[in-house]
This record gives C-alpha cells, sequence and structure tokens, in this order.
C-alpha cells in the first residue's frame, strides 16, 4: 500500500548555497519547508570545493611570499610544505559545517530529509519510502564533475580526491584548463609537483578576457606549468604504475606521463537523478529550463536555483542570490529578476585572476562605443613595494555615459579591487567619480584612479 502524500508548502532538492538561500525568505512568511539532501548539507562549495580549497591556495600564496622573500632582504631557507598535515588541517577547517548549517535549519524549522529525491508527478517527490506534495518545488541541487568520454576515463581523479589525498603526487596532468586545473596547478606547481595542462580550446578560462588569461599563463609558465591548448586527449591508460595520457597537438600526436590525471573540465548540473520528464520539467542542453523569474518553462510549479540554471556562472555566491531571488518570488509572486551585470568572480591562482562585467570582445560585440585602459602596472610603487610578478589590469569605460563596462586583474590585489568595479556598475557609479574618489594611501586601491588614466 502507498503511503499517502505528506503536504508541504515548498520543497527544496538540494542543501547547498542555493537551497538554503531559499528557506530564508519562505519560512519567514510561514511556509512549511522540507529540504532534501544526499550528501551533506552545505553541498560542494564548503565541503568539497571553494571553502576547502581556499586553505590550499592559502599554502601556495605562502609559499609565493616566501619565494618573494629575498627582494625584502630576508633571508630564508627552502620551505618544506607537510601536504598531509594540510590536508589534516583543511577537514578540520570544514568539519563542522554541514553541523553547523543543521542547527540553522533546525531553527528555521526546515525539516531536512537525507536522501535521493526525484519528481513522481509535476507537483510531487519521491525520496526513500516518502512521498511529498508541494505548492512549490525548487531545483537546488548542485553540480557534479563533467565526464569526459575518453577511453580510460575512469582512472582520472577529481577535485574531491585532490582535497582528500594526504599522499603528495610527483606529477598531475588536468585535462581541461578551467579553473579547478589552474587553482589546483598553482599550489601544486609551488610544492614541488610537475603540472601540465591540456586544454581543448584555443584559450584557457574560455569565458575570461584574453588579455587577462595571456598574462594569468604567463605567470603560470613561469612557476613550470606546462600548459597546451588546442589539443584533443585521445585516450588514458596506466603504465608502469603510472598514468599515460595520448593526445593530439598540431596535428601531432604526443604521450605524457603522471601520476595522478585529474578531470580538470569543469562541471554539469546534477539533475539526470531527477526524473525530470516525470515532473513536466524541460531541460536545455541538461541544465532546467527558465524564465526571467526562475521558474521552470514547462511547470509553474518548480523554480531554479543555482547550477541548473542555464543563464548565470556555477558560483556560490551567484546561488545563493538566485536562491534569495526565487523564495522572495514564492512568497510575493513572479517580481523579482537576478541580475548578474555586476557580478564579480576569481580565479584563486597566485596571483588571482579576477573580472566583472564585459570583456573587450563581449563589448565589441556589442557594438558599444568604449574606452579601453590597460595597465602593466610592475613597475608602480605598490607593485615594486610588494615584489609582485604579475600586476596587470584592464578597464572598459563606455564612452558616452562613463560607467563600467567591464574590469580585469591579473594580481595587484584584483581580487579585493574588482568588487570596486562590482559596486560601481551595480549602483551607476562613473569612471570619473572612482577617479576622484580619495582612497587611503599608500594602498592598491590609491592606484584605481591611475588605472583609468588620470595622473
Amino acid at each position: 500500500m502507498t503511503a499517502a502524500a505528506e503536504p508541504f508548502d515548498v520543497v527544496i532538492l538540494g542543501g547547498g548555497n542555493a537551497g538554503i538561500g531559499v528557506t530564508g525568505p519562505v519560512r519567514r512568511a510561514g511556509m512549511s519547508v522540507a529540504m532534501i539532501e544526499a550528501r551533506d548539507l552545505g553541498g560542494t562549495c564548503p565541503n568539497r570545493g571553494c571553502t576547502p580549497k581556499k586553505i590550499l591556495v592559502a599554502a601556495g600564496h605562502a609559499l609565493h611570499e616566501i619565494e618573494q622573500a629575498a627582494v625584502h632582504r630576508i633571508a630564508v631557507g627552502k620551505p618544506r610544505l607537510d601536504w598531509a598535515a594540510l590536508i589534516d588541517r583543511e577537514k578540520d577547517m570544514i568539519k563542522d559545517i554541514p553541523e553547523n548549517l543543521a542547527r540553522t535549519m533546525a531553527r528555521r524549522k526546515v525539516e531536512v530529509i537525507k536522501g535521493q529525491a526525484a519528481f513522481a508527478s509535476p507537483n510531487t517527490i519521491r525520496v526513500g519510502d516518502r512521498t511529498l506534495e508541494a505548492k512549490h518545488i525548487v531545483i537546488a541541487t548542485g553540480s557534479k564533475p563533467r565526464p569526459l568520454p575518453i577511453p580510460g576515463a575512469e582512472y582520472m581523479i577529481t577535485s574531491d580526491e585532490m582535497l582528500s589525498e594526504r599522499e603528495l603526487p610527483g606529477s598531475v596532468i588536468f585535462v581541461g584548463g578551467g579553473v579547478i586545473s589552474l587553482e589546483f596547478g598553482h599550489v601544486y606547481a609551488r610544492v614541488g609537483t610537475g603540472v601540465t595542462i591540456l586544454e581543448a580550446l584555443p584559450q584557457l578560462l574560455p569565458a575570461m578576457d584574453a588579455d587577462a588569461v595571456a598574462q594569468l599563463q604567463a605567470e603560470c609558465e613561469r612557476i613550470g606549468i606546462g600548459v597546451r591548448t588546442a589539443v584533443a586527449v585521445s585516450k588514458i591508460q596506466p603504465a608502469n604504475g603510472r598514468l599515460r595520457v595520448t593526445f593530439v597537438h598540431d596535428g601531432t600526436e604526443h604521450v605524457l606521463e603522471a601520476d595522478r590525471v585529474v578531470n580538470g573540465a569543469g562541471r554539469i548540473a546534477n539533475v539526470d537523478t531527477l526524473c525530470l520528464e516525470a515532473g513536466n520539467v524541460a531541460q536545455t542542453n541538461g541544465r532546467v529550463s527558465v524564465d526571467a523569474y526562475l521558474r521552470s518553462t514547462s511547470n509553474p510549479t518548480v523554480h531554479v536555483c543555482g547550477d541548473a540554471v542555464p543563464t548565470s556562472p556555477q558560483l556560490s555566491p551567484i546561488a545563493t542570490y538566485e536562491g534569495d531571488i526565487v523564495g522572495r518570488n514564492i512568497v510575493d509572486g513572479r517580481r523579482y529578476r537576478p541580475d548578474y551585470a555586476s557580478m564579480a568572480t576569481s580565479v584563486y591562482t597566485t596571483p588571482p585572476l579576477a573580472a566583472v562585467g564585459l570583456t573587450e570582445r563581449a563589448a565589441r560585440q556589442q557594438g558599444l562605443a568604449f574606452d579601453v585602459h590597460v595597465n602593466d602596472m610592475l613597475g608602480w610603487f605598490s607593485a615594486r613595494t610588494y615584489a609582485e610578478t604579475v600586476a596587470w589590469s584592464k578597464v572598459i569605460v563606455e564612452r558616452t555615459s562613463d560607467l563600467i563596462l567591464g574590469a580585469h586583474f591579473v594580481g595587484h590585489a584584483g581580487h579585493e579591487l574588482i568588487n570596486v568595479f562590482g559596486l560601481a556598475m551595480r549602483f551607476g557609479i562613473t569612471a570619473t567619480q572612482i577617479r576622484e574618489n580619495i582612497y587611503a594611501y599608500p594602498t592598491f586601491a590609491s592606484d584605481l584612479k591611475h588605472m583609468l588614466g588620470h595622473g
């Protein structure tokens, strides 16, 4: 006998940043909420992604600072990093996150159900032996590593394993030149691991500004990372206790061997187990088709936030932002639309690449009239003071309105300064106003006015 469906106002599929973002508005409105999560509350970012990864990045940054010590007339010996202890530190720092989030959900009176959710009908969800009926269903199931159709792909590991492996590999090949490959690659290279990145497209980080990526690639190569773009990986196979990667580059077949081969080809929406057809939920290229209000185009009961949204980058703060919008739209009706134009992003290499708004290429494709301010700041006082190895910026300013269209940094505290440009874009602050502001001196921020062609 089938159990009766349990009624809820809102059922959220996924307990990551996006799903948790939904709970605030709907619980403040007094709605009954169930959240279904198959793994740990918090999802990928705090448990298997940006938060633990940043702990390794911080260690890589410290090694970079030690490398530069002689510039400051500090004599130091060769550093030794205890990789196993660093992994233990990372695990210790994140271990309480799911429990803390469980307490938050309990305070909000959200019922958390552990299990794998799937649609049973357009407004019911099955999890284990329970069936939940909902006025609103939210898909917030995050993402997973993109599977690669390469013979031998099963020998590859993902960022999950890299964040847990206490033995430091002697050499690593990354298949794919995305964020994960570059961030982990910089850490590994500074620890002494041999690193090669193989990217199928002509450019690493293809969504980023080409000139900014060129600056970062030069720094990758300076620290010993081998980069090959426009390659086709044909197979991965065990060889001599290691892994052998065969690939074609410039029409020639090449072979490389390494201790580890990592899938660095990005992530796809984690929706394939949800039985979307049973829920009458349409898809677009593996993500859920949505309208401007993040509601399913085929089932008005269903809302989407986070990595399953086809129109936004798969980033943690965006997931939280979308979750809040979905929650408010559930409470108030279709009133709120996301605006991604002023959202800053950063690739946490050392030095980092940071960006907001349009690339120069995208601005040209849109036919906009703009000025481009490009600065190599290595000779500037602030860059010389801190012995920066890369200090570069590009700011794109619309000619008629004087508004910021985009900004791109490599180094020079760009991962922090980029937020100034994001703020300017969101609130209509002009390039002239940024130039005329008075900044604490001497700081990296005090260089902003010079980056915009003044002084």
